[in-house]
């Protein structure tokens, strides 16, 4: 007999993440003619949208007697359950009782604004029932950009989201994680020029490797002469980072150039709690293919698929190693500038949340 489903219970002082932001729940291609159930934030939600567009995000449980809504199908009005019939809009009023002309006052669930944005599906949890948005979700203008073509997935990791977001900050593992695709020589990722800096809330990471071989997802794609100058640029937000990397022929450009030229990657890392323990992790990568390379984007998705799969058996085998050995320090080191502010950046939000 299969264990029941154990509620999932977070507090203001268990909580690792900050609220009152919007965080990505995925993509627009996800939404199609069945509702998708997701838990986001520690809230289980349904996610859909109706034939004329709308986008929504509901609790997942049917006001009536329980049963997910994601069970349910989605029609003309909004979302049906798949119990007794009930008919919830996209704001999650019930808008039709089978058989029954009055319909409660109190006969709705919990609606999460959802917004839809290049491609990008934001949701927005407060950490008070009437906490509501201040502004809208960030533009990510890489998914319409002519120069570019992308794809994306979304991964589930059995580990907490900082995890994440550090190994993220720290480009030096992909001499040592990654050695197939877009590694390279570890040597050179450990000695790296390395700068750090902050505005607000936001850590930038930058790395720059002149004069190097470049790693086999970059011959594959890009036809260079030789050895190149290569570049990381992370950019930690809280819900999410963007990464630009990438690499041109020696001294064919400037590091310095927004324009330079060569083979780019930019990346949208998603990185959303499901729990205090468990996360999603939704990405897109995007590309410039060569006019002279057949299938490049194909081959660029296929590589940063299997990338990141291997960062998700590191990160999953480090939390089950801390949980193992019961969190003991940790040794700092050089790579480590960049996570660090990060997470002192969360650990201030989440302070003052607590105060307030």
């Amino acid at each position: 007999m299969n264990a029941p489903i154990q509620p999932v219970h977070l507090t203001r002082h268990t909580r690792t993440f900050p609220l009152n932001r919007w965080w990505i729940a995925g993509f627009s291609w996800e939404l199609k003619d069945q509702p998708v159930a997701r838990t986001l934030l520690g809230k289980a939600m349904v996610l859909f949208r109706t034939p004329d567009g709308q986008v929504a995000a509901l609790q997942d449980r049917c006001c009536h007697k329980d049963l997910p809504l994601s069970c349910g199908k989605v029609e003309g009005r909004g979302l049906r359950c798949g119990y007794h019939g009930l008919l919830y809009s996209h704001e999650g009023t019930c808008v039709e009782i089978p058989g029954q002309d009055k319909i409660p006052a109190k006969a709705k669930v919990v609606s999460y604004p959802l917004r839809e944005k290049d491609q990008i599906l934001w949701v927005w949890v407060g950490d008070t029932p009437d906490a509501s948005p201040q502004d809208e979700p960030p533009a990510y203008p890489v998914h319409s950009d002519p120069k570019y073509k992308f794809g994306g997935d979304c991964y589930h990791y059995d580990a907490p989201y900082m995890l994440i977001h550090e190994n993220l900050l720290d480009l030096s593992h992909l001499g040592y994680v990654h050695t197939k695709t877009i590694g390279g020589n570890p040597a050179i990722h450990m000695n790296a020029k390395l700068t750090v800096s902050q505005e607000g809330d936001v850590v930038k990471v930058t790395r720059l490797m002149p004069n190097s071989e470049p790693p086999p997802t970059y011959t594959a794609a890009w036809p260079f002469k030789g050895r190149v100058d290569r570049w990381q640029e992370v950019a930690f937000h809280v819900t999410h980072e963007l990464i630009w990397t990438g690499a041109m022929d020696v001294g064919s450009g400037s590091y310095d150039d927004p324009n330079r030229e060569g083979f780019h990657m930019r990346g949208l890392h998603g990185v959303t709690p499901e729990t205090d323990t468990t996360t999603h992790y939704f990405w897109t990568i995007a590309t410039n293919p060569h006019p002279d390379k057949d299938n490049i984007v194909d081959l660029v998705v296929q590589q940063t698929a299997a990338t990141f799969l291997e960062d998700k058996v590191i990160i999953e085998a480090q939390w089950q190693n801390q949980q193992r050995f019961g969190h003991p320090p940790q040794l700092d080191i050089h790579v480590d500038v960049g996570p660090n502010r990060a997470k002192r950046v969360v650990e201030r939000l989440l302070a003052n949340e607590s105060k307030a």
